[in-house]
């Protein structure tokens, strides 16, 4: 299951998944692209450990990954509560 987390002013789209057994949070970011259907990566935190990335510079994954550590606190106690919106009562 994957939870909505972000959505930048760019249309990039940052969602992540439950806790996994690994104690691990999947979060996965794509944005909309003309050319590629959607740009693309994940990330595990904790870890901050990067994959399947596709479309985005390296530049774009250095400002995605100080998002990812200023709000992974959140992240995880949300991947543990069914997301935000569970989290929130909504």
């Amino acid at each position: 299951m994957m939870y909505p987390f972000m959505t930048l002013e760019d249309n990039t789209e940052i969602v992540h998944s439950h806790m996994l057994d690994d104690r691990r949070v999947k979060v996965y970011i794509e944005r909309p692209d003309a050319e590629l259907g959607f740009r693309h990566a994940t990330c595990f935190i904790p870890g901050y450990t990067w994959e399947d990335i596709e479309g985005f510079t390296e530049t774009e994954i250095a400002e995605f990954q100080e998002i990812i550590e200023s709000t992974a606190h959140l992240i995880i106690e949300f991947s543990q509560q069914g997301g935000f919106a569970n989290a929130a009562g909504f």
